[in-house]
């Protein structure tokens, strides 16, 4: 019980020095509990609104496309006749069922040709208005649709865009344009997270939509009273001898769910392992603010130990100020987590995706791991420093005013950290040389684990050689204020070490991802400088295929020598060697060989595109047995099954169209019905001599009414892709910067504790002469050279860590390494701003000691 008391009253006494340190559980926690309550949410708005959309029993083709996947490249989906539709209302447990037609592939644009479909991802979905629709919406304005002329949208969708009745919208698809006016406005029921929703008649749908009327995508069935939706679907398999897929209401809500799930798996496990790197983070903090308060209470801890006190007794008491430490921060950090998930909520609103506060979901287990976490982060955080204050010895800590430095624990230190370190160097050379990705990778992942904790085991070996290095720049110009600073910052290299590595560790992430980003950009520019032939890329952002009346628009555009179609078909090979693989087929005019320019190691490319030919890249070759001349019996999905003969082998040493197997589009047409055949997915176009301008004017104006796609020429396509890696880097980056904020925390701390440590050394060098503002330079300075030395460990480590990235994407075709120098050199210059921003309450406070009181303090 005394342990406790004395646990409880040092934890009061120092509650303003634990403070920072419980922001930084606090922070970790937040981003934990925050990230487990916004999935969880999302998953609560999704199930609801699978579960309410979804009838007791759904019917659809066999070969319907799965919730997670792309609309069929036909831009039409899979249906079944409408004579299916009696034979399951005549089956026994049926209630009802009802037709229903809905589509993905479509675009939407109003009256000004802006496009009104969803923004964030979400899909964009046409169909007919059914009784299985008012599960889930509510018509609030104006009436369903009656007639080919009429739709009915969304509310969300209405108030996103400012729509209302009597407004044209325009909607195309692979069919044809259907030009509608609003008639109605439907609200849901549930929350809608961001999809855009029309709904036409019935006939207006079918033949929009699938081309032909007397059809439907899915059938939606109500069971009878008594009847379980299992039972009705073993009824119905019975009824319709197992030639079409059924679901259940539970099965079509799983499929929803898993259909978004791998995107929220990764988004939770990508701030997950965020919150992890902030949680490494603070333990330094943690670390160092437990060491700083056992050598500041040394003579208390050697007092205790002499008047009784056991080695254990010590180490109990400071374990259970970290305890109180973790539980404070971590019931702090939770309370802020359900503030963070809201506000994540409202930053996917913005976006596109809607997500109601009325759906927050926030289980038992997220407290309990928020909980767990923190008070177990923060106890072994705790621990190195709460051994070191039960080996205190009684008359040591009473002779003397810190805890003394033991010599032999540093050297096994540094030899342990430069054993580690030189393994991680091995590691991350084995990974350049790699001849496999996956071989180079594992090496990659050691020599960051291994050089990463190499590195900060070392760090008080770095500190006092790097220190000197920077002040050297840095400090010596201040002068003999410069010059205390500096020995501030050596006095004790393992605090300056575990400090400047709390900071390391967010910035050589950052450097690493710098490089490979601007590798990435770079390695894909140069393969296009190389490869691209073609002066214009035709394509939609949201991966629709190219309707009809849009690419006849693209084919009589003016000052374009040729237009070339490309597709994407799936196909089944079966191989000399007896293998039957499933691939995608590049199906293209002959003129693709001019737009994009392939090296080919047997045959020629050209061949592949003549009758019943084809090719492969060397991989497949090399893995298949496939030599030119081989013919590869190759089964269209939807179609026939024909005999391609190999023309020719294409090398695999490049990142676009990598590994691709060309063909000609007459060939996939031998094969497959105008119906099957899939719509172009890419089309390329090549300007007449001298007639560039012209010609990307003239694509641009014969696309203007399809805002779905763009035109873009090679400047457009690369500022594309840079644009693209460098939004995803910028996400990457905001997220590392909660590790950097509790590594900035812990330069806040370790100077604050620096001070309180330093109070009648202070007081002694205002005495002498030492002004206020020397002494807030001196702290200040002191701040900005740790700062400084974790920047400069952190940046070239992670250098390292992107060249060795680097040379393993330069297996799959990215060779080469660019240095962002201009972001390395920002983020350095930055961190001494880091470093001053650390400094400056610590310098305040300084600067506000009254000189007598510091002078008379023990």
């Amino acid at each position: 019980m005394t342990v406790v008391k004395t646990s409880v009253r040092n934890f009061l006494a120092h509650k303003g020095r634990m403070a920072l340190s419980a922001v930084a559980v606090l922070l970790s926690v937040a981003f934990v509990s925050g990230t487990l309550v916004f999935t969880d949410t999302m998953n609560t708005t999704f199930d609801k609104l699978f579960a309410s959309t979804s009838s007791d029993v759904t019917v659809s083709p066999k070969g319907a496309a799965a919730a997670d996947e792309m609309p069929s490249q036909t831009g039409k989906p899979e249906s079944l006749p409408a004579s299916v539709v009696a034979r399951v209302e005549n089956s026994p447990g049926v209630k009802s069922a009802e037709g229903a037609v809905s589509s993905m592939s479509v675009t939407v644009v109003d009256s000004e040709n802006e496009n009104v479909g969803a923004s964030s991802g979400a899909p964009t979905i046409a169909g007919n208005w059914t009784e299985n629709d008012l599960r889930s919406m509510e018509i609030t304005s104006g009436h369903a649709p009656r007639g080919p002329t009429e739709v009915m949208v969304d509310a969300d969708t209405a108030d996103k865009h400012d729509l209302k009745l009597g407004d044209e919208l325009r909607t195309i698809v692979v069919t044809g344009d259907i030009t509608a006016t609003i008639v109605g406005i439907a609200t849901f029921k549930v929350t809608n997270p961001g999809a855009t929703i029309l709904y036409f008649d019935t006939e207006t749908a079918q033949r929009g939509l699938l081309g032909e009327t007397g059809r439907f995508t899915q059938i939606n069935v109500v069971a009878g009273q008594g009847v379980s939706d299992t039972q009705l679907k073993t009824d119905l398999a019975g009824s319709l001898d197992g030639a079409y897929k059924l679901q259940t209401q539970k099965e079509m809500t799983d499929a929803g769910r898993d259909s978004v799930g791998s995107f929220l798996d990764v988004m939770k496990y990508a701030m997950l392992g965020f919150a992890g790197i902030a949680f490494l983070v603070g333990i330094f903090l943690i670390v160092n603010t437990f060491s700083m308060l056992v050598a500041q209470r040394t003579r208390e801890i050697g007092l205790m130990r002499a008047i009784g006190s056991s080695r254990r007794q010590v180490n109990r008491s400071v374990l259970l100020e970290a305890v109180l430490l973790g539980i404070v921060g971590s019931i702090a950090g939770v309370a802020a987590g359900v503030g963070l998930a809201v506000g994540l909520m409202k930053l996917m609103s913005s976006i596109g995706m809607e997500l109601s506060t009325q759906d927050l979901t926030v289980k038992w287990t997220t407290p309990t791991v928020g909980l767990a976490l923190g008070v177990i982060v923060t106890v072994l955080a705790a621990y190195i420093p709460a051994r070191r204050a039960g080996k205190i010895s009684p008359m040591a800590a009473l002779r003397d005013a810190g805890t003394p430095a033991d010599g032999r624990a540093g050297r096994i230190r540094g030899a342990i950290g430069l054993v580690l370190t030189a393994g991680g160097l091995a590691a991350l050379l084995a990974a350049t040389g790699a001849e496999k990705a996956s071989e180079g990778s594992l090496f990659l992942g050691v020599g960051v684990v291994f050089t990463l904790i190499g590195f900060v085991v070392i760090g008080p070996l770095l500190a006092g050689f790097f220190v000197r290095i920077l002040s050297l720049f840095v400090l010596r110009a201040w002068g003999p204020v410069g010059r205390m600073a500096e020995r501030n910052a050596l006095r004790n290299p393992r605090r300056t070490g575990a400090t400047g590595a709390a900071l390391m560790i967010g910035l050589a992430l950052v450097a690493c991802l710098s490089v490979v980003g601007s590798s990435m950009v770079a390695s894909a520019t140069d393969e296009l400088d190389k490869s691209v032939g073609a002066d214009f890329i035709i394509q939609s952002s949201s991966g629709q295929p190219i309707v009809p009346q849009a690419q006849k628009a693209l084919e009589a555009a003016p000052h374009t020598s040729h237009i070339t179609e490309y597709k994407s078909i799936e196909a089944e090979l079966t191989t000399p060697d007896g293998k039957t693989v499933s691939e995608d087929l590049a199906a293209a005019d002959s003129t693709y060989a001019q737009d994009l320019r392939r090296e080919t190691v047997a045959g020629e490319l050209s061949a592949a595109y003549g009758k019943d030919a084809m090719s492969v890249g060397d991989t497949f070759a090399e893995e298949h047995g496939v030599e030119v001349g081989d013919v590869l019996t190759v089964a269209f999905k939807g179609g026939e099954t024909g005999k391609l003969k190999v023309a020719a082998i294409t090398s695999d040493d490049v990142s676009v169209d990598k590994g691709a197997k060309y063909l000609s589009i007459a060939t996939a047409e031998r094969y497959l019905t105008a119906e099957k055949l899939p719509k172009n997915i890419l089309m390329f176009a090549a300007a007449d001599d001298g007639k560039e301008k012209e010609a990307y004017a003239a694509l641009k104006d014969s696309l203007a009414a399809y805002p779905q796609y763009k035109v873009q020429d090679q400047t457009d396509f690369k500022q594309d892709l840079k644009d693209q890696i460098g939004q995803l880097l910028n996400i990457v980056y905001g997220l590392l910067g909660l590790a950097i904020i509790v590594a900035v925390l812990g330069v806040v701390n370790t100077l604050a504790l620096s001070v309180v440590e330093r109070t009648r050394e202070i007081g002694l060098l205002r005495a002498i002469g030492l002004s206020r503002r020397q002494l807030r330079r001196m702290i200040r300075l002191e701040s900005v050279v740790i700062a400084l030395f974790g920047a400069l460990l952190g940046l070239g480590l992670g250098m390292g860590w992107g060249t060795a990235a680097q040379k393993i994407l330069a297996l799959e075709g990215l060779g080469v390494l660019e240095i962002p120098w201009p972001t390395i050199g920002g983020v350095f210059v930055a961190s001494a701003f880091v470093g001053l921003f650390a400094a400056l309450v610590p310098a305040f406070r300084a600067g506000r000691m009254n000189v007598l009181n510091a002078i008379a303090t023990d």
